[in-house]
């Protein structure tokens, strides 16, 4: 349940973030659909060998789309397109593709990929993903926070990746939301590193008196 409230938070700002272009005029369709796709191909939803090839995979999806609905994605190239996206979506891909140079004027011009990076990056900070992230920690065993020396703990990770997502994205439009929602980001830790940083004085020791039984 989870899972689909995340995915259609994505496509949801996907879309809005299309709407909102100022001048360029992206297929919606493909953004939609790209975006409800986005995460099917995890590794832990589908095998490896599923994964391997992503068209094939998706290719009974647009058949039924043809078949059913008279939405023939595949005649038109929009199938293909939609894949590429969904392979292309991930902080990781991207960052992988850019290590070994291998970034193409297709990823750095296609404002559909863009949209719907720039929604799932942003699914990943502000207010939602700071809940995102304390969830992910309790499942995992992770600390949420830890004196100085431990490096796996929720509070790194806003420093590792969700603090630098804001300079990675593409739209203007996602740019903005992502302004607002870093700094929101920056607002929490500043609590947090007060909230666990606080040291009672002697006298508010004394004052408080024994705990009760």
């Amino acid at each position: 349940m989870s899972f689909m409230r995340a995915v259609e938070r994505v496509r949801r700002t996907a879309l809005s973030l299309a709407r909102s272009l100022p001048s360029k005029k992206p297929n919606l369709l493909v953004i939609e659909l790209a975006a409800l796709l986005h995460d099917v191909l995890d590794k832990k939803y589908v095998s490896a060998d599923e994964a391997s090839n992503p068209y094939a995979y998706f290719l009974p999806f647009f058949q039924s789309l043809a078949s059913d609905y008279d939405l023939d994605l595949i005649i038109d190239g929009r199938a293909r397109l939609i894949v590429r996206i969904v392979e292309n979506v991930s902080w990781t891909t991207e960052k992988t593709l850019r290590k070994n140079g291998q970034i193409e004027e297709w990823h750095e011009t296609c404002v559909e990929l863009h949209c719907v990076q720039d929604a799932d990056r942003l699914d990943a900070i502000g207010a939602i993903g700071i809940m995102r992230c304390a969830a992910y920690s309790a499942v995992t065993n992770r600390p949420l926070h830890a004196p100085p020396g431990y490096t796996d703990t929720a509070i790194q990770h806003f420093y590792d990746k969700l603090l630098l997502i804001r300079d990675r994205l593409k739209t203007e439009p996602g740019k903005v939301m992502g302004a607002q929602r870093h700094e929101f980001m920056l607002q929490f830790l500043k609590s947090v590193q007060d909230e666990y940083n606080v040291e009672p004085s002697i006298d508010q020791v004394h004052e408080s008196g024994p705990s009760p039984k």
